[in-house]
């Protein structure tokens, strides 16, 4: 039997992958290191560009029983809650093959999994984390490291989807310079029940808050019986070395952020909260390849980026749709279709890096660059705000 492609990294990217390579008609063996697979975290986001490949997929029956379609985003004042523009998505299936959906993280890669499990192409192995390897004309090596031991794996090739922290990154690039850097954000987390946060907030919309040095997300999960938020704050290298295994009550949390002068109904929202968990945002410097021979990268572990776009799951999507189209070529070798993969991808998910770090300036303006902002908020509407990241969801 011919040896598979292995996958390092059950995530989102990672199950993604194996199922867009078994389209393709390559076995995949995906190796979480983790003893269960599970996702961490609360609320996904997939918009249309990401939707449309996982209906590809064959997902769209199990997609649709657990996530929720927004009617809206609303971006708003922070420091009076004034919406400044409302984006209306009930077009944005005929628009752009495929609707705005929010997600439970879990209910996302657990819909992933169910189809990885399914399929006769694919194999999924917990407790398993790989470790060095070598690579050759022949394929990979590797050296997974199980509760049992070290055993060796010959695979195809690899693909790392191991995060934005990935050993396969360390391997391929084994450089201090390239090691995670954090972006000067932290973002606090919670998921409330939706009968603790104030009525006008339990809608099946999205809001964005927008204030100095700061923004809010939040929107509904599980037929809006919970609402998934984040609060995402400018913070300097040492309050985030100080506060890295923080947890705060909704009440300190809304103290931290009152010098901004935060809408009563926001503060509200946040005081709801009974725990936030504190999430230092990390990066790491662009690479010039994501590939060597028969050994790639995927997802965060290729391009890690803030998550000011909601794109980063994805992306990681899109990695995974062009590896299985680079594999339907005639006659594709692992190692061309590697290539190909990265020479499809790489300035794509490059610009979204980039636009997605220029995204959280805009929404941290203060001043007369935030009043200015605005007025250029209200002035677009929410058409002109669809219109603005169009090359996205395309």
């Amino acid at each position: 039997m011919n040896a598979p492609i292995v996958i390092a990294g059950a995530g989102i990217g990672g199950l993604a992958a194996a199922l867009s390579l078994a389209r393709a008609g390559k076995r995949a063996l995906v190796l979480e290191r983790a003893a269960r697979i599970e996702e961490v975290g609360a609320g996904l986001q997939i918009a249309p560009n990401a939707g449309r490949i996982l209906a590809k997929l064959g997902l769209e029956p199990a997609l649709a029983a657990v996530a929720l379609e927004p009617e809206a985003i609303n971006i708003r004042r922070g420091r009076d809650g004034a919406v400044l523009a409302r984006l209306d998505l009930s077009a944005a299936r005929t628009r752009w093959g495929a609707p705005f959906r929010l997600f439970h993280r879990a209910d996302l890669q657990g819909a992933l999994l169910q189809a990885a499990l399914d399929n006769q192409q694919t194999h999924v192995r917990a407790g398993a984390r790989v470790g060095d390897f070598e690579a050759s004309a022949r394929g990979v090596r590797i050296r997974v490291h199980t509760q049992d031991g070290v055993e060796e794996i010959v695979a195809a090739g690899l693909i790392g989807a191991d995060g934005v922290r990935s050993s396969v990154r360390g391997h391929l690039a084994p450089s201090e310079r390239d090691a995670p850097v954090y972006s000067g954000c932290v973002a606090w987390r919670a998921t409330l029940p939706a009968e603790r946060v104030p009525a006008a907030l339990r809608v099946r919309e999205s809001n964005l808050w927008l204030l100095p040095g700061a923004h809010v997300v939040h929107y509904p999960l599980r037929d809006a019986s919970m609402i998934n938020a984040v609060v995402i704050v400018e913070e300097p290298p040492e309050a985030e070395d100080a506060a890295s295994s923080l947890s705060l009550e909704g009440a300190a949390l809304a103290r931290r952020l009152a010098p901004r002068k935060i809408a009563a109904e926001l503060r509200a929202f946040i005081e709801a909260g009974a725990s936030w968990r504190h999430w230092p945002l990390f990066t790491r410097s662009p690479l010039q390849h994501w590939t060597q021979g028969p050994v790639t990268l995927l997802g965060d572990a290729a391009h890690p980026m803030v998550p000011f776009l909601a794109q980063g799951a994805a992306q990681a999507i899109e990695d995974a749709d062009a590896l299985g189209e680079a594999f339907m070529r005639p006659g594709a070798t692992v190692e061309a279709a590697f290539a190909t993969y990265e020479e499809v991808r790489l300035a794509r998910a490059e610009r979204v890096v980039r636009a997605s770090r220029r995204q959280g300036g805009y929404f941290h303006m203060g001043g007369l660059p935030a009043a200015a902002r605005n007025l250029a908020i209200r002035a677009l509407g929410g058409g002109g705000m669809l219109a603005r990241n169009a090359w996205l969801y395309r």
